[in-house]
């Protein structure tokens, strides 16, 4: 029996359609993802403060005495010692009234010896009764009239003697000398005219504020206290690193009400005097003490709204979730506080592929701390430059 040709196509097609149902392809691999266990290290948290440094001493040098420059015993900006003679006043002025002041010691110290001879001889006239108790009274308040004027005088000559030292200005601390504001020549005056200002560099300060926030933490663990100098690293606004090294010596006694912050100082050593005063820098002060941390890659953190948390390879393979309470970075890998056990096994690659519940395969992977040393920050280019002649 023959078919038609309608018949026909209808049975070719239904063939056809059968044999497709037949090849459908298999479902794809669950995805590749790279697996480690947290990486356990001893590690310090570091809380980071911007600060400048100061001089621990400071002075404006002024003269106490009135007068006319004679002499500067310093170069412009070099180191001077305690008790160096800087300035020197014209001192002739000074030394003629100190001339003078002795002069008036003596002749008052004369007058007294004058007034105790008369009262002695009143008083061997008294006893012989040719002379009134009237008349040794008079002597012996002449005689006291002189002694207080021998005492003014000398007074005056320890005063006069003092301005004539006054005349010579010497260094009252030792450190780095600013310039000299007055020279040869020049009319200065007691107590208002600045000749210069010292400043001592080492060691030197470095003051910074903190919140009552980090306050309180150091407070709970004991960083800060009576007794208690916790060590610091500083680098300066060119420095990648943290190279200079001090101690935290001071914390103040009461918070600025108005922006809640407290004050502080730590100490630094400066030798060769590079650091200035005046200069800003970055401090980081321990902010706990040595703990067992763990560690992963900060690109393994996945952000769920306000939580964070990070996948892990369970049983079966299959994807699960731990919501995780962060901590710094160190060595590019981040410090998870809580939420995640040693044992477990993270995804650190291959994240966005992972879907809580759902199975994926699995490849053993290795966190390693990243070694690069973070770069320096770069100058500002000069402004213009020329070619050497």
């Amino acid at each position: 029996m023959f078919l038609s040709r309608p018949s026909w196509v209808c049975l070719a097609a239904s063939v056809l359609l059968t044999a497709c149902g037949a090849a459908k392809p298999a479902p794809p691999p669950p995805p590749l993802v790279v697996v480690a266990q947290p990486l356990q290290r001893q590690v310090e948290d570091w809380d980071d403060f911007v600060g400048q440094f100061e001089s621990p001493s400071s002075v404006e040098l002024r003269p106490r005495v009135t007068g006319y420059v004679q002499a500067v015993g310093f170069r412009d900006g070099q180191e001077v010692r305690k008790g160096q003679v800087l300035f020197v006043i014209d001192p002739r002025p000074y030394a003629a009234a100190y001339a003078q002041a002795k002069a008036q010691t003596a002749h008052a110290a004369a007058a007294l010896a004058d007034a105790k001879v008369e009262l002695a001889r009143a008083q061997a006239l008294l006893a012989a009764r040719a002379t009134s108790q009237q008349d040794v009274d008079t002597r012996q308040a002449t005689a006291h009239t002189a002694a207080a004027d021998v005492a003014a005088a000398e007074a005056a000559e320890r005063a006069a003697a003092l301005n004539l030292s006054f005349t010579r200005v010497v260094a009252p601390i030792s450190g780095r000398a600013s310039d000299a504001k007055a020279m040869p020549g020049n009319l200065v005056t007691q107590d208002q005219t600045v000749l210069t200002s010292i400043v001592s560099l080492d060691p030197i300060r470095f003051r910074f504020t903190g919140p009552e926030a980090e306050f309180l933490k150091y407070k709970r663990q004991d960083i800060i206290g009576p007794g208690l100098t916790p060590p610091v690293q500083i680098r300066l606004q060119d420095e990648a690193d943290y190279r200079w090294q001090g101690k935290l010596a001071f914390v103040d006694n009461a918070f600025d009400t108005g922006s809640g912050v407290i004050s502080a100082y730590a100490v630094v050593n400066n030798p060769g005097d590079f650091l200035t005063p005046g200069m800003f820098g970055h401090l980081r002060l321990m902010g706990s003490h040595p703990y067992t941390g763990l560690l992963i890659p900060d690109q393994a953190v996945v952000n769920d709204q306000s939580r964070q948390l990070v996948y892990v390879v369970g049983p079966g393979d299959k994807v699960g979730q731990r919501f995780v309470t962060l901590g710094p970075l160190v060595g590019g890998l981040r410090v998870i506080r809580s939420g995640l056990a040693p044992t477990d096994r993270v995804i650190i690659s291959g994240v966005q592929h992972a879907r809580p519940g759902k199975p994926v395969t699995v490849r053993a992977g290795q966190i390693t701390p990243s070694t690069d040393a973070p770069s320096a920050p770069q100058p500002p280019p000069a402004l213009s430059a020329t070619f050497v002649q």
